[in-house]
């Protein structure tokens, strides 16, 4: 007999874009009972980045405990309900190669896609919540932490797939639920790029679920149990290779994903300024000063480094004038031109332009203390608070990352902005931000990839260009 299960997956963004998250949690299609929850804060995104994430861990997970079941995914957000369904054509970039990771997980018909209200997908939307808010903290989501199941056990029972039909209570063997519990824990490393599903060493094979908790985890007997599931599920994997509409399933699920050439962006700080060597705040809102003749020297040195490399197509600056400066000296070298973007531009300190560190804490001593505990924190006098500089980087990002796929494009801009991309790719806290130095003239590199995800290489001694 064919296993169903439902996945009730959610997102979330702070912001969209934003600090986002999400949660899933499968469910036994019989009885109603959760099997496996997955949640994890995933930085700066979107909504529905953030839903689609969801979906994908709920699969996963589902995949991990039966690749053979049916499955019922049950989701608020009518765009992924309706784009999965095939109903609504996918248009935008980020949310193409998404879909395309959801539609790999499964063998084609065996998953079908649902439209609930809110109200009803509250297990969903809490873990996405708790994901939210453990990253807040600087921690990564644990199930242990999570209140979900308490919050929407009774509501489910009254709002299941048969609205008046209440969902009975588990009747398994003492051993199931740390089964259950084990299988839940290798679906979660899976969903977070851990463990591969359909696939083993040799290529597609058994469920990254086979594996059992550890005498640490759960009692003797329970890890007998666990073992007993993990080894139906390999024998199950074993029956239905010689099948070879299951072979094909799992040759669909085990392909990866054709991410492409990335979009490179060399990330160039500007040569240094008057006020560099000092030390003083100098952002967008201050007297825009120009190189110094250190920080035409630096720029130049810079120019014949990337001239030799070769690898530079076009070159994007912020709208200041040093960055544009600085990238007129590397683009005259390179024989390019220089395009101007306003989301590359530093951010705007307000009151505290011009000053030292030192003299901004003897000045505005409670206005530094909240800036420095809170990304959302603005300068004195309206300056710019980190999390507004995070949405306009993150957004840049994304228009850069479209429109320059496959090529390698220098940014020539500032600290914040080049740390703010670096954090992001990283998925660090904000307060990371003040535990990385970037020197004048400093290059780091990041690779955009059709997935989403980037690689990072730092370049950050100019001691060289002095």
């Amino acid at each position: 007999m064919v296993r169903e299960f439902i996945v009730e997956a959610d997102g979330g963004s702070r912001g969209n874009p934003g600090p986002a998250g999400y949660g899933s949690v499968v469910l036994d299609g019989a009885t109603g009972e959760p099997l496996v929850e997955a949640a994890e804060y995933i930085g700066v995104a979107t909504n529905n980045v953030a839903e689609y994430r969801g979906l994908i861990a709920g699969l996963k997970a589902a995949y991990a405990l039966d690749p053979t079941a049916t499955v019922r995914v049950r989701m608020d957000s009518k765009l992924v309900v309706e784009q999965m369904s095939g109903r609504w054509k996918i248009k935008h970039p980020d949310m193409k190669p998404l879909a395309a990771e959801a539609l790999r997980v499964f063998a084609p018909g065996q998953v079908t896609y649902e439209w609930i209200p809110r109200d009803r997908n509250k297990h969903a939307d809490r873990l996405a919540n708790e994901a939210m808010d453990a990253g807040k903290r600087g921690e990564q989501w644990s199930p242990a932490a999570s209140t979900a199941d308490l919050d929407t056990r009774a509501t489910r029972r009254g709002t299941g797939a048969a609205a008046s039909a209440a969902v009975p209570e588990p009747s398994g063997p003492p051993g199931d639920a740390t089964a259950g519990a084990a299988r839940a824990r290798a679906a979660l490393a899976g969903a977070r790029g851990e463990t591969g599903y359909g696939r083993e060493a040799g290529g597609a094979g058994a469920p990254a679920a086979a594996a059992a908790p550890t005498s640490a985890d759960a009692p003797a007997s329970a890890n007998a149990a666990a073992a007993a599931a993990a080894a139906a599920s390999a024998s199950v994997a074993k029956r239905i290779a010689s099948s070879a509409d299951v072979r094909a399933a799992k040759n669909v699920a085990s392909v990866a994903p054709d991410l492409g050439t990335p979009a490179t962006f060399v990330l160039l700080r500007h040569g240094e300024t008057p006020l560099t060597p000092q030390k003083r705040f100098s952002g967008s809102g201050g007297s825009d000063p120009s190189l110094s003749d250190v920080g035409r020297h630096q720029a130049e040195r810079v120019a014949a480094a990337l001239a030799l490399r070769g690898t530079i197509q076009e070159v994007v600056s912020s709208p200041l004038a040093r960055c544009r400066e600085t990238a007129q000296i590397v683009a005259a070298r390179l024989g390019l031109g220089v395009t101007v973007e306003e989301g590359l531009r530093e951010t705007d300190f307000g009151a505290w332009e011009g000053l030292t560190f030192g003299e901004v804490r003897e000045r505005y001593p409670d206005d530094m203390n909240a800036w420095l505990a809170s990304p959302d924190a603005e300068p004195t006098g309206g300056g710019e608070s980190f999390g507004a500089v995070a949405r306009r980087v993150a957004a840049t990002r994304d228009r850069l990352t479209e429109a320059h796929r496959g090529r390698t494009v220098l940014l020539v801009s500032h600290v914040t902005p080049i740390k703010t991309l670096v954090r992001l790719a990283l998925g660090a806290p904000p307060e990371s931000l003040f535990r990385m130095e970037l020197s004048a003239a400093s290059l780091t590199a990041l690779a955009y990839y059709a997935d989403g995800n980037a690689t990072l290489r730092l370049l950050n001694d100019t001691s060289h260009l002095r």
